[in-house]
């Protein structure tokens, strides 16, 4: 794979800093995860209270092909035992609240002593800096804070929130994508990197065109009142969310007059050459009615036949047989203690093929033996880290084999 040989320490938690660190792990990246003994966060809160045999289901979508060790950051041994995987490593990432990772002895200027060419990565809400340092930084506070819930809702309905935690992932990316700039600076100049990513600025970061186009041509707020369906507040129509009599569509970009033949809409046929963001209102009103007379199914014929861009508003127990996801390979059944479940898959492809699951360690600190041994422990020294509880593992209280 494309990342097969390097080697990232990965101090994360929660989704921003998991989900950076599972897409290099995806591309081959040797990730060993260091979780508190009790476990990362995630293996303890899960949305809808989904559990797996025990097993977060917060924590399986963000943590394949990685191994795990349990280490006790704040005791002496435990320390010496993250110098050393650090020593090692060509990336450390980490996503504690600014400050954090500092206190517990491992602040920037320790991390070039211990690897002078290291990439240190850190996921944060805010950055490291600034007004809202010591502010709490999630997923729904930054939509808010980022203006993305405002402009998703509208003045009759409100501000909306996205219906999943689009900031955090798209967090997780952006700081991939650094990573991987700074390992490519690694290789050409024999640099470390310092890479910051954060919350608020992935949130700003998603909204892009609107904002360029909000500030450029000096919008005001009233822009955002429009007809129900319409998606947002700056395409034209008919861009949004249409009933049928089963179900809702989504309409993109088209002719009107195409539009207009293919629901039989007189309505739609005297709005022919009309400014569609102008009156995107009278669009959208005129569409919403015409929609709303035919079925999904119907509406497909009609739709393809003259050439309008559109899709079925599917819901998620429709997606495991859609056709297109399907063929792509999107989801991959895995066996979590007996239970089978479906796990989203990584989303890019190489040389044709998804990337394969080499390992998910459902429990606390499972390679952690492994681990240790990798890095120069002798059995002996690792009974020893055992033994203080500077680290812990599923067999914890069994001495390793040949142990002293």
């Amino acid at each position: 794979m494309l990342l097969n040989g390097i080697k990232i320490v990965s101090f994360c938690h929660f989704l921003q800093g998991p989900a950076a660190d599972q897409y290099l792990a995806d591309m081959g990246a040797d990730v060993i995860k260091v979780e508190p003994l009790t476990g990362a966060y995630e293996r303890a809160w899960s949305g809808a209270d989904v559990y797996v045999e025990g097993v977060s289901g917060f924590y399986l979508c963000a943590n394949r092909n990685k191994r795990s060790i349990a280490i006790d950051l704040k005791s002496p041994s435990g320390k010496e035992v993250a110098r050393k995987l650090i020593k090692e490593a060509d990336v450390v990432l980490e996503n504690f609240r600014p400050g954090v990772f500092a206190r517990l002895g491992f602040d920037e200027e320790e991390l070039k002593r211990l690897n002078p060419t290291l990439i240190f990565a850190s996921a944060s809400g805010f950055g490291s800096s600034g007004p809202l340092l010591g502010k709490p930084g999630q997923d729904l506070l930054v939509q808010a804070r980022s203006g993305l819930i405002s402009v998703t809702g509208n003045p009759q309905g409100g501000p909306t929130p996205v219906g999943a935690a689009v900031v955090d992932q798209h967090g997780g990316a952006l700081l991939a994508m650094g990573i991987l700039g700074a390992l490519v600076r690694r290789f050409r100049e024999g640099k470390g990197t310092r890479v910051e990513g954060s919350l608020l600025n992935s949130g700003i970061d998603l909204q892009t065109e609107p904002l360029v186009n909000w500030f450029a041509g000096q919008i005001e707020r009233k822009a955002l009142d429009r007809q129900k369906s319409l998606a947002t507040w700056f395409h034209q129509a008919p861009y949004g969310v249409y009933p049928t009599t089963d179900g809702h569509v989504v309409v993109s970009l088209c002719e009107t007059k195409d539009l207009a033949e293919a629901v039989e809409s007189d309505a739609l046929r005297e709005l022919v050459g009309r400014n569609r963001y102008e009156e995107r209102d009278a669009f959208a009103e005129a569409l919403s009615q015409a929609t709303a007379k035919f079925s999904t199914a119907e509406l497909e014929e009609r739709f393809d036949r003259h050439n309008v861009w559109w899709a079925p508003v599917n819901y998620y127990d429709d997606l495991l047989s859609d056709p297109q996801l399907v063929h792509s390979e999107v989801f991959r059944e895995v066996d979590v203690r007996g239970r089978k479940i479906h796990l989203v898959n990584h989303p890019n492809r190489y040389d044709g093929k998804v990337p394969e699951l080499r390992v998910l360690a459902l429990d606390i600190g499972e390679h952690t033996r492994e681990i240790l041994a990798e890095h120069g422990f002798t059995p002996s020294e690792v009974e020893q880290l055992f033994a203080s509880k500077a680290v812990t593992a599923p067999d914890a209280e069994q001495p390793a084999k040949g142990a002293a």
